[in-house]
């Protein structure tokens, strides 16, 4: 699978091939899917903060137009007060909708790329999924949360945040885990159904239940889940780092779309 690569012609060459309009899509049911709290525009870009919650996809300038590139400078200043206003480090998310101007800015200024991330999609129409135990989605949030922060061992003060976020998302949602009385919660994925499209987030697998084919088995509930309400589509992130999520997914039928990764300048 093709990464993010260093090298600058590799970058500008794989931005020049992106089908845009489908990214595009992609954007804007993401951004649905996961509702920050305070979104601005400045010409075509985003700036999404949420004061109760570090993920960086709630909180980045995220650029949505190549030829936007008017003032990239005095633009960037600008943007990143904002989050020095929430004392935290300002972050550029860096899709194939992003000037190669800002880009170069970012370089010359020395800010640092990280979490190189792979946006896949899946026809649904297509997909062979498993024959595994089936299992029906939740309406209680609160539980929903409590597994998915447990599942992740994540901190118990992001709850707060985490049940407003998910509150938040307007397209139908499916909220899917595999639990049981000794163990309590041992995997949870949430399905976000956005018209044809299906958004997959926050799919996580407890540590010690690994390799179990418990991610396949949740995976396709909500998948089936999506398709029985005539999603046509299946869309999620996922780092390029963590193969095995993405042996899974290409397993289930999901293709590479489009690549994004972030830059962060430190707090001064």
């Amino acid at each position: 699978m093709a990464t993010i690569g260093a090298d600058r012609s590799l970058e500008q060459a794989s931005i020049s091939s992106q089908n845009l309009p489908l990214v595009r899509r992609l954007e804007a049911v993401g951004f649905r899917a996961w509702p920050a709290a305070s979104v601005q525009y400045d010409g075509s870009w985003q700036v999404r903060l949420t004061a109760g919650h570090p993920s960086n996809r709630l909180n980045s300038i995220v650029p949505l137009d190549p030829s936007d590139h008017r003032d990239v400078q005095i633009r960037l200043e600008k943007a990143s007060r904002k989050f020095e206003a929430y004392g935290r480090a300002a972050v550029v998310r860096q899709t194939p909708l992003a000037s190669p101007v800002l880009i170069e800015l970012l370089r010359a200024q020395n800010w640092t790329r990280f979490d190189e991330t792979v946006v896949m999609t899946c026809d649904l129409a297509e997909a062979a999924l498993p024959d595994t135990l089936d299992h029906l989605p939740t309406h209680d949030v609160g539980r929903f949360v409590d597994a998915n922060l447990t599942v992740e061992r994540a901190p118990l003060s992001l709850k707060p945040a985490l049940a407003e976020i998910i509150s938040a998302i307007k397209p139908p949602s499916g909220l899917f885990m595999i639990e049981n009385a000794a163990e309590g919660p041992l995997a949870t994925v949430l399905c976000v159904q956005d018209n044809d499209l299906a958004g997959i987030m926050s799919l996580s697998v407890c540590e010690t239940r690994r390799r179990e084919g418990l991610g396949t088995e949740i995976l396709t509930s909500a998948l089936r889940w999506a398709r029985m309400r005539s999603a046509r589509s299946a869309w999620l992130q996922v780092k390029l780092s963590n193969r095995p999520a993405i042996a899974l997914y290409e397993r289930l039928g999901f293709r590479d779309a489009y690549h994004y990764c972030y830059w962060q300048r430190e707090t001064r």
